[in-house]
């Protein structure tokens, strides 16, 4: 009878054991905190199913430094109301525009020009291409270096969201007349350059592209 009680025990303990190395481990699992998608890039990434939407995506502070808490809270607002909104991949779009938009109007490339800004910045570039054209003037720039792009206004009005952002940037600005003599500037000195130049996106739209709704004098 002792042994049978004994043989029971033992039976019973390994039973407990089975279960505990079991539901245990898989309770540890599911208390362990899961990775956020956007928590830091120090951190992994964690994979959420495709039913479930993906997380709205904040500023970073890095990308935030010297920005007015109203410009902060409409870039917050945009990230908010469109889950495909990212402002550091933004700020290097942004970069990569402003030198295609700057060469595109030194080497009078309308098409560029017509792809990257909305239809009343296109009539102003185009307009000064023309008066050039018929002076017979050309642009021999060149874009040297960005040397900051800061965030100087933000908003989210309706569907339509406008991001204004400061370029100081380097430019050796030269123009030649019919003949090629240089009338103006030269190659040899870069001039420092400020615009204010605001990008506009439709959030409503399947289009991602940002396009060039204003520009001026920083």
């Amino acid at each position: 009878m002792v042994l049978e009680i004994v043989i029971l025990a033992m039976v019973a303990a390994f039973l407990g054991l089975r279960l505990y190395s079991v539901l245990g481990r898989r309770a540890e699992q599911e208390e362990e905190p899961v990775p956020q998608r956007f928590e830091s890039d120090d951190k992994p990434v964690g994979i959420r199913p495709a039913a479930v939407p993906a997380p709205v995506v904040p500023p970073r502070a890095v990308e935030l430094e010297g920005v007015m808490p109203a410009v902060e809270r409409a870039l917050r607002e945009i990230s908010a109301a469109d889950s495909k909104f990212n402002l550091a991949q933004f700020l290097e779009g942004a970069r990569a525009a402003y030198r295609m938009i700057l060469e595109a109007f030194w080497k009078g490339d309308r098409e560029t020009l017509r792809e990257l800004c909305d239809d009343d910045v296109y009539a102003g570039f185009t307009a000064a291409l023309d008066a050039r054209e018929a002076a017979g003037e050309t642009m021999d720039n060149t874009l040297i270096r960005i040397e900051e792009t800061r965030i100087h206004s933000a908003s989210l009005d309706g569907k339509t969201a406008r991001i204004a952002l400061l370029f100081v940037a380097d430019i050796a600005a030269v123009t030649r007349d019919r003949e090629g003599n240089v009338i103006a500037g030269s190659l040899d000195d870069a001039i420092e350059s400020r615009d204010v130049w605001t990008f506009s996106r439709n959030i409503a739209s399947r289009d991602p592209n940002w396009l060039l709704d204003e520009t001026d004098e920083g």
